[in-house]
Formats: C-alpha cells, sequence, structure tokens
C-alpha cells in the first residue's frame, strides 16, 4: 500500500516537472474563453481598481527600497527584490498628488515597464476575479477624476463596482515616463 502512495506521489512530481518545462512566459494573456477575462483587484483610496493580470507579475508587501536623488517624489526609490532592482512607485501620489498612506494592507503590483521591473504602490490588494466582457460598462467617472485618463470600462460584481485600470496607457504617459525632478 506504502508503495503505491510513493508511486502517486512521484508520478505528480513528474506531472509538475513537465508542465513546468512547457510553460512559455508571455503565454497567459489574462483573456479566457467566452468572452471572460482575468484582472487583479486593488483599491487606490476609495476607488476600487482591477487590472489585467497578464500585466501584474506578483502583488507583494513593500520591500525596502532606498531613495533616488533627481527623481520625481513620487518615485519612491529602487528596490532589490528577487534580485532585480524595481522601482517603486506611488501610485496614488502620481495620479493625484497625495502620498499614499502605508499600512498593513498596503502592497506593490510587480509589473515591467519596457523589459524593466517597477512596483506600483496600492493601497490594497483583493486577489483575482474573473469579469465577462459583455458585463462591461462606460466607466462613470467625474471629469476631475485622477482615473478618467485610465479607465475606460467598469463592472459591476454584486454592490461593488470595479473599473478596469489601463496599465498599457499609464506605461506610455510622458509624464510618467519622465520621472526626473524638474
Amino acid at each position: 500500500m506504502l508503495m503505491t502512495g510513493i508511486n502517486t506521489s512521484f508520478a505528480k512530481l513528474q506531472d509538475y516537472e513537465q508542465r513546468s518545462r512547457d510553460f512559455e512566459p508571455g503565454q497567459a494573456t489574462g483573456h479566457l474563453h467566452g468572452g471572460e477575462w482575468v484582472g487583479v483587484i486593488f483599491r487606490i483610496g476609495k476607488e476600487r481598481l482591477a487590472c489585467n493580470v497578464a500585466q501584474v507579475h506578483e502583488f507583494l508587501p513593500i520591500p525596502a527600497f532606498t531613495p533616488v536623488p533627481g527623481t520625481k517624489p513620487w518615485i519612491l526609490g529602487l528596490a532589490n527584490v528577487h534580485g532585480d532592482l524595481l522601482t517603486v512607485i506611488d501610485l496614488a501620489w502620481f495620479l493625484h498628488g497625495k502620498r499614499s498612506k502605508v499600512s498593513m494592507r498596503t502592497r506593490l503590483l510587480a509589473a515591467s515597464l519596457r523589459g524593466r521591473p517597477v512596483g506600483l504602490l496600492v493601497d490594497e490588494v483583493f486577489g483575482q476575479r474573473h469579469f465577462v466582457t459583455g458585463e462591461s460598462a462606460r466607466a462613470r467617472l467625474p471629469k476631475n477624476s485622477p482615473f478618467k485618463s485610465f479607465v475606460h470600462k467598469q463592472y459591476r460584481s454584486g454592490k461593488d463596482v470595479w473599473r478596469e485600470f489601463d496599465m498599457d496607457t499609464l506605461f506610455s504617459t510622458p509624464e510618467f515616463l519622465n520621472g526626473a525632478a524638474a
């Protein structure tokens, strides 16, 4: 009986190894069959947001970082994460000029900007959620909302409304790309 359990465990390990060898980075798009997509859901202030899961490598607690002189104040510094230098950016500070209040729930959304690691500081990450693209509606935001340029759709999930945050737009915004202090 014991040999069967060992053989089954070994077969599972072999299956995991084969699947990891077959995996190709960049294969996941965040889109599923049937008009669904998977989003990482998070919060900045009172705003509930979602971005495509393919745009976020991981979400993690705030690591120790070193400030970089001569940069905009919303660039908090550089952190060593998994042996890579990650630029830590306070997304709320960039969007509406107010520094994020750091708490036990504050996290970084780790992403890539032109092949370089970047960490976007957000107030809270809730995890992942599946959204049905056919159930999206045009985002209703106040005219003066700092999210206006980056949010175009929203989804209702129960009593919550999640606005789809477009990281591609953020990562191509000249103000975001020019982090040098004036």
